[in-house]
């Protein structure tokens, strides 16, 4: 359809997608299998986000790292900015903003808490745990953000898209920047005690 409506001015192009982006959930996409299942994802990922918010502080709280305690305190803040900004997408296709129990995230922070109870305190043992315990959480976030990137851009949602990319280079930078915390220090002096 896209393609036998295409205009060929640049302003016209740039109208049209602006209107489809705003478009919300009109006609048969909303009622759609491939909207709903975007809309499962998103309160998924949703859940996930709220449920972070809680867990990430404790993780703070048992690292023994400065640089690692530091780290996991400004994703708590991007987290919480994560949670807004999906509330926003939320709005933008005029849904209310529900969580759906994310099974994979509970399993995450349960090894999460795991790694806390499992290892001594002020050792770098625990922070290489902490690391790698966040890693998969980072690693499912960028999963789930970049798929709902992918069908946010099919199903035309443009503005939504552009939130969700957002999101998923602030997962990315996260990730790199836990494995240079791992790589930089934490995983030598692990191996040493």
């Amino acid at each position: 359809m896209a393609s036998t409506t295409r205009k060929t001015t640049s302003k016209t192009t740039s109208n049209n997608r602006n209107t489809r982006s705003t478009a919300k959930k009109s006609g048969s996409m909303a009622n759609s299998k491939f909207h709903k299942l975007f809309l499962d994802e998103l309160k998924d990922i949703y859940w996930a986000e709220k449920n972070l918010v809680k867990a990430l502080p404790k993780m703070q709280k048992g690292a023994t790292s400065e640089e690692l305690a530091s780290a996991i305190a400004d994703h708590v803040e991007q987290t919480k900015e994560h949670v807004s900004r999906l509330e926003q997408v939320f709005e933008m296709l005029e849904e209310r903003a529900v969580a759906k129990k994310c099974e994979a995230m509970e399993g995450l922070i349960e090894e999460g808490k795991q790694v806390l109870e499992d290892t001594d305190e002020d050792s770098m043992v625990r922070d290489a745990g902490i690391i790698i315990a966040s890693q998969k959480i980072e690693h499912y976030e960028i999963a789930a953000y970049g798929s709902l990137y992918t069908l946010a851009s099919k199903m035309g949602h443009d503005e939504v898209a552009q939130l969700l990319e957002q999101t998923l280079a602030e997962e990315k930078e996260t990730d790199s920047l836990l494995t240079n915390i791992a790589e930089s220090t934490v995983n030598d002096e692990a191996l040493a005690e």
